[in-house]
């Protein structure tokens, strides 16, 4: 017999464990780091340190923490490289995969995500505007912690480990990191309307919509990753061209004097 408010209970440390999934998907808690102490966390999500414990129980069996007898909690890597170093994929492979795998997921989530996951969503956005007001324009880490609430918000766990998995393998692709950086530098305001319009799609439950404006969000990225990859392209050449004019210059050839 299921005991009174046994379902409500159930329904909280999950919850809280989806949460606390978006905060190490996005770097809050970074692989390695102490997680603060139940208290902390009890207040932070307003629930039971019961709650919290329970919702660490489901966090550890995912392999995504670690309880340490004595020590804490700590959050574990969740990327695991498979079929090679991750440098070896291209950026436009990255890219590319990223734009079909999270347009859909955008359009999926449309269709259920909860009151609760657009209140965090809209916060993660609140964040992204008081990073570029401080003129921290480059930061990733409000802009991570959007889209993996996005995920997260699919409900399909083989969707938000691809989705997770795509950004980790971004992480150790300095090319990407170049890109974001110039693009969130030369149009701020920019990054913040792309994302107020994947957010708004959401809140209307638009699929389509949601897929459009997460597109849309993704070509600006792709244009500049063209002209930075076009760019140095140029530039090689015009290295090769002057190594080849100096190395075959007259003035090199000397001549003894009679």
């Amino acid at each position: 017999m299921t005991k009174p408010g046994g379902n409500k209970n159930q329904r909280s440390y999950r919850k809280v464990a989806q949460k606390m999934l978006v905060a190490l998907d996005s770097g809050a808690f970074p692989a390695g780091a102490r997680l603060p102490p139940e208290r902390e966390l009890s207040e932070r999500y307003s629930v039971s340190r019961p709650t919290i414990r329970e919702a660490i129980i489901a966090l550890e069996v995912m392999g995504r923490v670690e309880v340490r007898t004595g020590s804490g909690v700590y959050a574990l890597k969740s990327f695991k490289a498979s079929g090679g170093n991750p440098r070896e994929y291209s950026p436009f492979e990255i890219t590319e995969a990223r734009v079909l795998v999270e347009c859909e997921a955008a359009a999926l989530a449309a269709s259920t995500i909860t009151a609760d996951e657009l209140i965090e969503l809209t916060d993660a956005l609140g964040e992204m505007i008081a990073e570029n007001d401080s003129g921290n324009l480059t930061s990733e880490v409000a802009d991570r912690k959007f889209h993996s609430i996005i995920a997260h918000a699919t409900q399909n766990r083989p969707l938000i480990s691809i989705i997770q998995h795509l950004w980790d393998i971004q992480a150790n692709l300095p090319e990407i990191k170049t890109v974001h950086q110039s693009v969130c530098k030369t149009d701020g305001s920019k990054r913040i309307e792309e994302h107020r319009d994947i957010l708004n799609a959401l809140k209307n439950q638009d699929c389509h919509a949601a897929r459009v404006a997460m597109r849309n969000h993704f070509s600006r990225s792709l244009d500049a990753l063209h002209t930075m990859t076009e760019q140095k392209a140029v530039e090689e050449i015009q290295r090769q061209l002057v190594e080849r004019r100096e190395r075959f210059s007259l003035s090199r050839i000397k001549y003894s004097s009679e």
